[in-house]
């Protein structure tokens, strides 16, 4: 899968442009500021359907503008796929498949997959835990067209739970038979999203722990270890046991929305004891640990995007990085960079043919 054709207009800080693409490698070159991320969040939406770094479509309409409109041409297993996104001011989003609306945004999730690389990645390591738990729901949905419905079910009976807790402390009155009836829909979800995460991580560690020992000339010991309550313990004993401790704190304290990734460098924790150039390897292991798991699953290979990856790698982990992504286990590929010369010398000392796109200010030069 690859994508041919990407047209935006009032996206951002563009007004209007147009670019076709190589089925390899594609660089984005220009400085800060000038629109080469932007880019490449316009292709994430005609993915996920939403912006990678911002929730609120709204916002992504350029200045002075009432609309934009993303649209993709993508060449899969020899058929065309056009994707098209539009957002207007104070109205719903509008997405597009051949032409097609879809009744739910979630059943587009997967069809073409993609995996990003960004600097904004780091919360990834540094901020909580819902930041890694939402890493793993994100490849999952990608792979499982009703890993998004039990997640939505989960925190939907969640939040009545919590609300039900609330009451009990506010009002006095305690009516177990209806807390074990929302028990049993939470233990329900909460019971699959466990096992899919389970399973989920038995195949991707060993897929991790291979990449990252590639970009590290086995030079380093990391190490990802899932955590949850559920390894241990059924949900329904989980929540029976904690009931007094939930009403006392008047929310759920067991169960699938507390699980954890782990991340280790010589067994102490990656946040605090990681320098800056083994975050990023690790946080570009995990994305291409990613990629593989999406191209073993689906049977064709995702879009790889890597936006500014270069900052903070020594040469050694750029060139092998850069030589992973050449090879025949990647398919397409987007590189943003602010040198005009240092991505075009790496695949031109490879002999690998790249595709370059000048960027200036929301204005495109191929």
């Amino acid at each position: 899968m690859y994508l041919e054709r990407l047209s935006v207009i009032n996206f951002k800080n563009y007004e209007e442009a147009e670019l076709s693409f190589s089925d390899g490698v594609n660089a984005l070159l220009g400085n800060n500021g000038a629109g080469k991320t932007n880019l490449l969040d316009a292709i994430h939406y005609l993915s996920l359907c939403k912006s990678y770094f911002n929730p609120i479509d709204s916002q992504q309409i350029k200045q002075g503008a009432d609309f934009f409109i993303i649209t993709g041409h993508f060449s899969k297993n020899g058929h065309d796929e056009a994707v098209a996104c539009s957002v207007k001011r104070n109205q719903k989003k509008q997405f597009k498949r051949n032409k097609k609306d879809y009744q739910r945004l979630a059943d587009h999730i997967g069809l073409l997959p993609l995996v990003m690389v960004s600097p904004y990645d780091i919360s990834i390591i540094i901020e909580g835990s819902e930041e890694r738990r939402r890493f793993i729901d994100n490849v999952i949905s990608q792979t499982d067209n009703h890993y998004l419905d039990e997640l939505i079910a989960y925190n939907k009976v969640l939040a009545q739970r919590n609300a039900f807790l609330k009451q009990i402390a506010d009002s006095g009155r305690y009516d177990p038979g209806l807390l074990e009836v929302i028990d049993d829909q939470l233990i329900v979800s909460g019971t699959r999203i466990f096992e899919k995460r389970r399973a989920f991580m038995d195949t991707f560690t060993p897929i991790f722990n291979r990449h990252y020992q590639f970009l590290s000339d086995n030079a380093e010991q990391v190490e990802l270890v899932y955590e949850s309550q559920l390894l241990n313990n059924s949900f329904e004993n989980l929540l029976k046991k904690s009931v007094e401790k939930d009403r006392a704190l008047e929310r759920t304290t067991a169960g699938i929305h507390r699980d954890e990734l782990q991340f280790a460098v010589y067994g102490m924790p990656m946040k605090k004891f990681g320098s800056q150039g083994q975050q990023k390897s690790f946080l570009i292991a995990l994305k291409l640990a990613q990629y593989s798991f999406l191209d073993q699953q689906k049977g064709f290979k995702p879009l790889l995007l890597l936006d500014d990856i270069f900052d903070k790698l020594d040469d050694n982990r750029v060139t092998k990085l850069m030589q992973m992504v050449s090879n025949n286990d990647f398919g397409q590929v987007f590189i943003t960079d602010t040198s005009d010369t240092k991505v075009s010398d790496i695949f031109n000392e490879m002999n690998v043919p790249i595709r370059i796109f000048k960027i200036k200010k929301g204005e495109v030069h191929a």
